[in-house]
């Protein structure tokens, strides 16, 4: 029986329980999308600039406080029903700010409230899902969160144009308002729905059967997810997957930066001739490619079980994004064009998470430790990364930021090569042709 996203079970048994889980995951994967990611960006360029009398690199120091709170965040173990309402607690006040200082400090608490959803729902996909299962629902939820981005587009130049000065609130404070309101019910519904890993799992919606054959369909025996230990951090240490795989997002992740700092919409403000609407409206281009190549991309990638060559389409789509947006004389069409392309960087993203999940799906310890510096490592090199390279001072050009965009693709093509070689390496090594894991 084939189910919808491209794995054909065995048995009525398997393919009840994919849907199962694909039902109750999936969802809280979609919905737990935190609008104001990348509200923040939009209400900067919707009049929140101007209003807070903001300069500088102040726009690009609130990202950065945010990567810093993440950073202190992912060392605690939390969970998440009380994290999410606290966001959604934040979020709300992010409205009543008269400062940017006071939005310094809610950012940073939200960076720390948010800090253990990303690499979690990752572990989670990795525990539940074969690798030949887990490309699409990696990029699922990828593609929320873009889904996220592209809607908040959309949702702030309505409010701007159907809220804006209503009960003496600009249209940018509503914004905030709004998405405190959707927070809270979604918190709710994923403490009740989202399982543990299939080993321990108590989900309500499985019964005793479903639970052995969640774990025994992996074909993994290691099913230990004990507390690090010095025996295990010296286990992880002594393979090459710890080091690589962070080293390749860390650099990979930074692709992204075209549509994480919003250029395109600092770009049309800067240079003018464009209402709000219209800047709000706009950079939702961009998010669409995103989504539309790390789904298609998700597929490939399931289909062959090959990873790298995602990575090498969004290099060469930035290098070549970079490139046009750097020549300035080039036309406003192509520089459109440009912006667009760069959403490819998106696909990036679940490729990279789904490969380590892969390469590791031997050892769940170091395949939570794996991928939890991967998020760390690349928060890390963000932290400083938009206001070296970045900057809004620099908008609409981004000189500097467009050369470091190619050589950051360069070294992404790099490192993914070294990845691949050391993973072909290991399967030599073990006489194996291949990744036989869960095909």
């Amino acid at each position: 029986m084939a189910w919808p996203l491209g794995y054909t079970s065995p048995s009525k048994a398997e393919t009840k329980l994919l849907i199962k889980i694909d039902w109750f995951i999936l969802s809280y994967c979609s919905l737990m999308v935190h609008l104001d990611r990348s509200n923040m960006s939009n209400a900067y360029v919707s009049g929140m600039k101007e209003e807070l009398h903001m300069f500088g690199t102040q726009f690009n120091k609130i990202n950065t406080l945010f990567t810093c709170g993440y950073i202190v965040g992912m060392v605690p173990s939390k969970r998440s029903l009380p994290l999410h309402i606290f966001w959604g607690i934040l979020t709300f006040c992010t409205s009543a700010v008269h400062n940017v200082q006071q939005i310094y400090a809610i950012r940073f608490l939200q960076g720390m409230a948010e800090s253990s959803t990303f690499v979690g729902t990752h572990y989670i996909l990795g525990s539940w899902y074969k690798p030949n299962e887990l490309g699409k629902r990696s990029a699922i939820f990828t593609s929320s969160g873009l889904v996220g981005t592209l809607f908040s587009g959309v949702l702030q130049a309505a409010v701007y144009r159907n809220l804006n000065g209503k009960a003496g609130r600009s249209g940018w404070r509503w914004l905030f308002i709004i998405d405190g309101i959707i927070t809270v019910p979604i918190a709710l519904y994923g403490f009740f729905i989202f399982p543990d890993v299939p080993a321990t799992t108590k989900a309500f919606y499985l019964s005793d059967e479903e639970r052995v054959l969640s774990s025994s369909r992996l074909d993994s025996t290691d099913t230990s997810h004990g507390p690090l230990t010095w025996d295990v951090a010296k286990r992880v240490l002594s393979r090459w997957r710890w080091y690589a795989c962070s080293l390749l997002f860390a650099i990979s992740g930074e692709t992204e930066s075209f549509g994480s700092n919003n250029l395109m919409g600092q770009w049309l403000k800067a240079i003018g001739g464009y209402t709000v609407e219209q800047i709000d409206n706009y950079p939702s281009g961009v998010t669409a490619v995103g989504i539309v190549s790390t789904l298609v991309c998700a597929m490939l990638t399931d289909r062959t079980q090959e990873r790298w060559p995602i990575l090498v389409y969004m290099s060469f789509a930035c290098i070549i994004a970079a490139t046009c947006i750097l020549v300035w004389s080039s036309p406003t069409g192509l520089k459109f064009f440009a912006y667009y392309l760069a959403g490819a960087s998106f696909s990036g993203q679940a490729t990279t998470f789904a490969w380590a999940n892969q390469i590791c799906a031997d050892d769940h310890q170091e395949r939570a430790i794996v991928l939890a510096s991967m998020n760390m490592w690349n928060n890390v090199v963000n932290a400083w990364w938009p206001l070296l390279f970045y900057p809004a001072t620099d908008a609409p050009r981004f000189h500097k930021g467009m050369i470091t965009m190619i050589f950051t693709c360069a070294a992404t093509l790099v490192v993914t090569y070294l990845v691949w070689y050391l993973e072909r390496r290991e399967w030599k090594m073990r006489g194996q042709k291949g990744s036989s894991w869960g095909r």
